[in-house]
């Protein structure tokens, strides 16, 4: 069978035509893998399916993600980041590094239409690949994302049946129908940083779009590692937020829009 396999030309070029020309052939692709964005199971022989290329200071490291995850390219990481993506892309060692540094989580981001009111509301749904510890600790097991988005002010939601408040000094950035980054208050009043930023700007539907410029802002959901999983249709999508709602998993803001 064919594989359905993106190889960028910053991949190509870093890893050589003899290579990327194996892969592309399946000769060196898995057909299953877990996606290195969202963790959940991929078939490059079903769905399209990025490389993308870890670069640490000595080691570099080919993992694969769902083309609706991530575009292929060249991640460039510390060598210690990179040792962690290791052990996170094999499994191995899941209580993290020897020494004590934690693990890098990534913020997986997806983008869908959700039923609110009456109205389609453009939102963004955010769920960690691992467990987040608070900055500056070493982390022992626990998961503090919830309680530090609560602590910025997103609020627990129980339900999808009502809107939740705005969350002022955030913003959500939308360039050119691309999504760029999700932006919150620089510190000092100063000028707003990126609280999360695409490796590249992702790609959202018209309709996405649509509603997101007829009503000037953006819901952003987000629950712990493992309780949404990466849904390939929007109702499934909807059914997965209620279910972690009424867990008390999850946390919502209301966004504006920053762009077109």
């Amino acid at each position: 069978m064919p594989r359905m396999l993106d190889v960028s030309d910053d991949v190509r070029a870093e890893i050589g035509d003899e290579e990327a020309d194996r892969l592309l052939a399946g000769e060196n692709t898995p057909g299953s893998y877990d996606c290195t964005s969202c963790r959940t199971p991929g078939d490059s022989e079903q769905e399209r399916t990025s490389t993308v290329l870890f670069v640490g200071d000595e080691t570099a490291v080919l993992a694969f993600a769902h083309a609706t995850c991530l575009p292929s390219q060249i991640v460039t990481v510390s060598e210690e980041q990179l040792q962690g993506a290791v052990r996170s892309i094999t499994g191995e060692d899941a209580a993290g590094p020897a020494d004590g540094a934690p693990n890098q989580a990534v913020l997986g981001v997806t983008s869908g239409l959700v039923l609110i009111e009456g109205e389609l509301r453009p939102a963004l749904v955010v769920e960690p690949t691992g467990p987040i510890a608070r900055p500056g600790t070493v982390s022992d097991g626990g998961d503090e994302f919830l309680p530090l988005l609560i602590e910025q002010g997103f609020m627990p939601v129980v339900s999808l049946d009502g809107l939740p408040p705005v969350l002022h000094g955030w913003s959500v950035l939308l360039a050119m129908g691309r999504l760029h980054a999700v932006l919150q208050p620089g510190t000092g009043g100063g000028a707003p940083v990126a609280w999360w930023q695409a490796h590249q700007p992702l790609q959202v539907t018209e309709a996405w779009r649509a509603a997101a410029n007829k009503t000037q802002s953006v819901l952003l959901f987000a629950a712990p590692a493992g309780s949404i999983g990466r849904q390939p249709r929007e109702d499934l999508l909807r059914e997965a937020l209620d279910k972690t709602a009424a867990r008390g998993q999850l946390v919502a803001s209301m966004m504006p829009l920053a762009g077109t």
